[in-house]
């Protein structure tokens, strides 16, 4: 869960729209995001890929989206795509919803992702994944404030 100043129209754009995920959403420092396609309706694809650019090592993700509630819910696919990073995630499909609840100018963002095993998501939070969403946060909290 995390909260940002700013109200659910304009948080919800920034989750929706490539040009603006591509700015925030890059995990820890020395990444970057060169690949953000991006259909977000119901039964659209994505794909995502992060470079570091230290070394050019990638890995992404691709999915499909199953439900789309303008500025309140998105609930989409996700298959880890490891890259030449050398670790697994599992193969089958997560599932992750992100909620958005607006509240005096605050907008309270939940994502929940299901794993599809105990192993899978054992793997997901051993790669740190938690840390560096907190830092794409912090730089969204700085893209909503522009």
């Amino acid at each position: 869960k995390r909260s940002f100043d700013a109200p659910a129209k304009l948080v919800w754009r920034a989750y929706m729209e490539p040009d603006l995920l591509r700015r925030w959403c890059t995990g820890t420092p020395g990444w970057s995001m060169p690949v953000c396609e991006m259909d977000m309706r119901v039964g659209g694809q994505y794909r995502w890929r992060w470079r570091s650019d230290e070394n050019g090592q990638e890995f992404g993700f691709t999915g499909e989206v199953l439900e789309v509630v303008p500025q309140a819910r998105i609930v989409h696919t996700q298959i880890f795509d490891s890259g030449d990073l050398g670790f697994f995630m599992g193969s089958e499909p997560s599932i992750v919803t992100v909620t958005f609840q607006e509240a005096d100018g605050i907008t309270h963002v939940a994502t929940t992702i299901r794993y599809a095993s105990k192993a899978d998501r054992d793997a997901a939070f051993s790669t740190g994944m938690t840390d560096g969403m907190e830092m794409s946060y912090k730089r969204l909290d700085a893209v909503l404030a522009e």
